[in-house]
């Protein structure tokens, strides 16, 4: 079935109002998650939204915490999440970064004890609207075995990076580290369909495409291999450090997927460059890639950030695609 973006932002503010948030943090909130299914991303949009309301239910999220700035060191600050409503904490640092970013070319928020902040590339295209180039990634519960290993030690810390377009179609990469995320997985399965390609392990340890499988057994694989696990590892060393908040190990020690970690980087281009200057070297990449000839006959060559702006303006116009079962989820949350 298809749904209204109205109809579903205002089920999502209901609900959410039920749970006795503010008006205004409702709805914030409403628009992430609503704003997520219009792009295309239903497994941090609409099918992730009733994980969220559990963990209001039973205070693993503190509905009227505000992120704030500890600690100042020039264009660098440390923020601490209070365990508040993440997407909404996650948006303060990433604004808070593209200022610092206006002020001195680049700026970075060290954003600790968050929740999950959702959709990671909203991020990145929340700095591409501001005009800067945008890096961030979150750290996430041990999800992910170490290269080598059998049981689960790294996260698939998702990781964002983007570049703006003065027109709005932004080129944004918004990818886990793992091969597929849990979502994605989480998605795959409820639609009854198989991975494209082997996205883990099943519990005889043998690489699988069933999403199922891979979800029972925990082990998800890492992109790129042992290269995806160094990223990982890395990340999540990086954004500790400079948080002094949780890590991956110790966030796993935590009854949900709770008091995360991310890091906000925000660069200004127009420091050097102009506005025009900047589109033409994007759009001269972008162009050169594009050139490339397909594999398939008739096949599109896409960069990062373009599925998304076309799957929205059809969301738009149709509805947001719903399966039927997370709909009913949903609607039972209504109090």
């Amino acid at each position: 079935m298809r749904i209204k973006y109205e109809e579903l932002y205002e089920t999502f503010l209901k609900i959410l109002k039920s749970r006795g948030l503010s008006d205004n943090n409702a709805e914030k909130t409403a628009e992430v998650f609503a704003k997520n299914s219009l792009d295309g991303v239903y497994s941090h949009g609409i099918n992730r939204f009733p994980r969220i309301i559990s963990y209001l239910d039973h205070g693993s999220i503190d509905a009227d915490a505000v992120a704030e700035c500890e600690m100042q060191m020039g264009a660098m600050e440390r923020w601490n999440g209070h365990r508040g409503i993440g997407p909404l904490n996650a948006k303060l640092a990433m604004d808070r970064a593209c200022e610092l970013a206006k002020q001195y070319g680049i700026g970075v928020v060290a954003l600790g004890n968050n929740n999950h902040w959702m959709r990671g590339g909203s991020y990145g295209w929340q700095a591409a609207d501001q005009g800067c180039i945008g890096i961030c990634w979150s750290n996430t519960a041990p999800n992910m075995p170490a290269w080598g290993a059998k049981d689960c030690h790294l996260g698939n810390n998702p990781l964002i990076l983007a570049v703006p377009r003065s027109n709005g179609q932004h080129v944004v990469v918004d990818c886990a580290i793992t091969q597929f995320s849990y979502g994605k997985l989480e998605e795959t399965r409820l639609k009854g369909q198989q991975l494209p390609v082997p996205g883990g392990y099943n519990k005889a340890g043998e690489l699988t495409t069933d999403p199922g499988e891979i979800e029972e057994s925990g082990r998800a694989l890492p992109m790129g291999y042992w290269k995806g696990s160094g990223i990982s590892m890395l990340l999540d060393l990086i954004g500790t450090v400079l948080t002094a908040q949780n890590s991956v190990a110790k966030v796993g020690t935590f009854q949900d997927e709770i008091g995360l970690t991310q890091i906000m980087i925000a660069m200004d281009p127009s420091k050097a460059n102009s506005f025009a200057q900047t589109d033409a070297i994007v759009n001269e990449i972008l162009a050169d890639v594009k050139s490339s000839e397909p594999v398939k006959e008739g096949g599109e060559i896409r960069y990062p950030g373009e599925r998304e702006y076309k799957v929205r303006t059809e969301n738009m116009e149709q509805g947001i695609p719903v399966i039927d079962e997370v709909w009913e989820t949903v609607q039972s949350l209504l109090k």
